[in-house]
């Protein structure tokens, strides 16, 4: 697609928020763009939130272009999860996971297509994105992220073939977001150089397994390492990953292997999920999938990372791949819930003005723009924040790894982890608050939004539970000089607070450019300054952003203290950590989206993002307006212009909202419900 062409013709409102309290919302302007005009508009906002695979999405909206992707309540279980790998059969014959792999793997290795193919998923049947993502990115990703080549000559044509259907075992009864802790064993056994998988108690069951209840064949498990060199004791080398075979081409489960269903869920009737249990299995020697640790025949094991903090989290940093396609599809799903609500409130009609016989659309009432347009706008920053991340992950993984990359790991799994908990809470929120501006009509199933909550439900726990994600964020913002402590647990966060010898300093992502030259554009003091410009706008959010690293590495240094109880002191502090977390996200949203309206080339589609990206702000200050008042940040007269520049901005909307929703691009055949279909 060609870059688009400014349409000069395409009007501009010139009403603008204002600070004074003395004026009042303007009346909405109206939105007098003719039908080529707009389509135009819509093509030019599309071309931004499309971003770099943009080729990539106009292929899967084609092939995609069928209301039989849709969910159907009507099917049981079993036919649900029939359907869904009929359909995953369809995508692997034409291709759809071949970029997620590398070429000299049988895929053509473009990442970036990869996560955005998958994403594109997420307006069809999210059980299809979900039951993919486990095949292709997490079970697949695993054996071509951590396995060598003997493991790729053996498995990942057939992993993108379909010919092998394998799970991701990683959580257990037990534990989940723990994962250096995880209970199932795999001890080697130098007498006939073959690993034991055993599950020691009925906390290490495998659990909530995609694919274990029903279609897997073999599971990529996690499980602790136990061997002995000679003259050594069998000890634990910490959690590794094996392929281990768990059915037979029949379906039965082989010796040693019990499978069971996890039967209904909240959502997702396509996914079998299921749970295992090993008894003493036993795998050849070189299931270990052995990118960074080996075990020799005589049981020796060796690493080419020494530090075994270091090369756990290397593991897993490999596997991110889950995660950002996770906080892509819940994205995608949260933009097609609130277009279906949009178009809903474009038809619906419900009582008279005093003046008038005809009854008033719903969409025209300022609170009913409340619900929704905060969101669209919230959906617009995170689809950019999205673009760049899915980008950077593209780079960082089309290049070979090396210790120079680790800064730059580092921050793309910060960012991921963060985006991941934003985007999925967001999702959520926006599809319930979708159902509720649809009435009765978004309880049907008809009608897509109820079927949609429940299958987005579980996106805020798995691939990383937000909290943990969120509180992951602030501990490497927190330490990220501490090239020795990651992780998700309090033990070893507490270890590390205990023996702080040195302030904490921020570390920010490098300011970029555009950034720089909008805070320097802006007056520092912040309540002085017009709350529209947009170096205003950044300086309020780092600011936050400083003002709660800051003030939470303050508490954290009274673990220092010998009267303390360094766990204690983190716990009460956890609040402050996750506030740290979530400001330094919305922060990068921000400056993302800020980055997206610069790069625009059409001057109207850029000036109507403009606005949007205002709403966003002002919407996130005012979510968060008891810290800002709290802390001094904003006058109680700043506030009062806050709550009332989200009035004025939705009405300055309410005519483009139809242009905003369309330009999210969704196949017309996957927005089929009956309560919009005069809309």
């Amino acid at each position: 697609m060609a870059t688009p062409i400014e349409s000069p013709q395409t009007p501009t409102p010139e009403t603008r928020v204002t600070d004074d309290p003395e004026v009042v919302a303007p009346p909405a302007p109206t939105d007098d763009l003719s039908d080529d005009e707009r389509a135009l508009l819509v093509d030019n906002l599309r071309y931004v939130l499309d971003g770099r695979w943009r080729g990539t999405r106009d292929m899967v909206r084609e092939n995609a272009n069928r209301a039989d992707l849709l969910p159907d309540p009507s099917r049981t279980l079993d036919e649900a999860r029939a359907r869904m790998l009929e359909e995953m059969r369809e995508l692997a014959q034409n291709g759809f996971a071949s970029a997620g792999f590398a070429s000299d793997h049988g895929g053509t290795g473009d990442v970036g297509a990869s996560i955005t193919a998958i994403e594109m998923l997420g307006y069809a049947d999210l059980s299809l994105m979900v039951k993919s993502g486990v095949q292709w990115g997490l079970f697949g990703g695993a054996v071509e992220n951590l396995g060598t080549a003997r493991h790729h000559d053996r498995y990942v044509s057939d992993i993108i073939s379909l010919d092998l259907l394998g799970s991701f075992a990683m959580t257990e009864t037990g534990h989940g977001s723990n994962v250096q802790a995880l209970e199932t064993t795999a001890t080697y056994d130098p007498e006939t150089r073959e690993f034991v998988v055993h599950s020691p108690s009925p906390a290490a069951r495998k659990d909530y397994i995609g694919g274990a209840a029903q279609h897997a064949r073999v599971a990529a498990v996690f499980a602790q390492l136990i061997t002995a060199g000679p003259d050594e004791e069998p000890s634990s080398r910490g959690v590794h990953c094996f392929v281990v075979p768990i059915r037979d081409e029949d379906g039965n489960d082989l010796p040693g292997v019990t499978t069971s269903d996890c039967g209904y869920k909240g959502g997702l009737a396509g996914v079998d999920n299921g749970r295992i249990m090993f008894d003493n299995v036993r795998i050849p020697a070189e299931n270990l999938l052995n990118r960074y640790a080996d075990v020799e025949a005589d049981g020796t094991y060796s690493s080419p990372i020494e530090n075994p903090n270091r090369r756990f989290f290397t593991m897993l940093g490999t596997l991110i791949r889950g995660r950002v396609s996770v906080a892509a599809t819940a994205g995608a799903a949260g933009r097609k819930a609130l277009t279906l609500a949009t178009r809903y409130g474009l038809v619906r009609k419900q009582f008279e003005a005093p003046d008038a016989d005809n009854e008033i659309t719903i969409m025209d009432y300022l609170g009913h723009q409340r619900k929704l347009l905060p969101l669209i706008a919230k959906s617009y920053a995170i689809a950019c924040a999205q673009n760049e991340l899915t980008e950077e992950l593209h780079e960082v993984q089309s290049t070979s790894p090396d210790d120079s990359d680790a800064g730059r790991q580092r921050e793309l799994e910060s960012a991921a982890a963060g985006l991941k908990a934003y985007a999925t809470w967001h999702a959520s929120h926006a599809i319930n608050i979708s159902r509720e501006a649809c009435g009765g009509a978004g309880y049907l199933d008809e009608n897509q939004i109820s079927i949609m909550r429940g299958d987005i439900d579980v996106f805020t726990t798995f691939e990383g539970d937000n909290t943990v994600l969120t509180q992951l964020v602030a501990k490497e913002l927190l330490s990220a000089y501490a090239e020795d402590v990651r992780g998700l647990s309090a033990g070893g966060w507490v270890k590390f607070i205990a023996g702080m010898a040195r302030d904490v300093v921020v570390e920010k992502t490098a300011v970029r450019q555009v950034v720089q030259t909008l805070l320097e554009g802006s007056d520092e003091d912040t309540e002085k300054s017009n709350l529209t410009n947009r170096g205003t706008q950044l300086r309020l959010f780092r600011n936050r952003e400083d003002h709660l690293v800051r003030t939470c590495a303050q508490r954290l240094r009274r673990a220092t203290d010998d009267e303390n109880d360094p766990f204690e002191v983190f716990n009460n502090a956890q609040d402050h950590l996750l506030k740290v977390g979530q400001a330094r996200t919305e922060r990068i949203v921000l400056e993302a989206f800020v980055q997206a309206i610069n790069d625009c080339d059409s001057r109207s589609a850029a000036e109507l993002l403009g606005k949007v990206c205002d709403l966003f702000v002002y919407s996130a200050l005012e979510d968060d307006l008891s810290w800002f008042l709290m802390h001094r940040q904003v006058s109680v007269e700043r506030a009062k212009a806050i709550r009332r520049g989200v009035n004025e901005l939705c009405l300055e909307l309410r005519p483009h909202v139809h242009s905003l929703v369309d330009a999210f691009g969704i196949p017309e055949e996957l927005l089929a419900a009956p309560m919009i279909q005069n809309g």
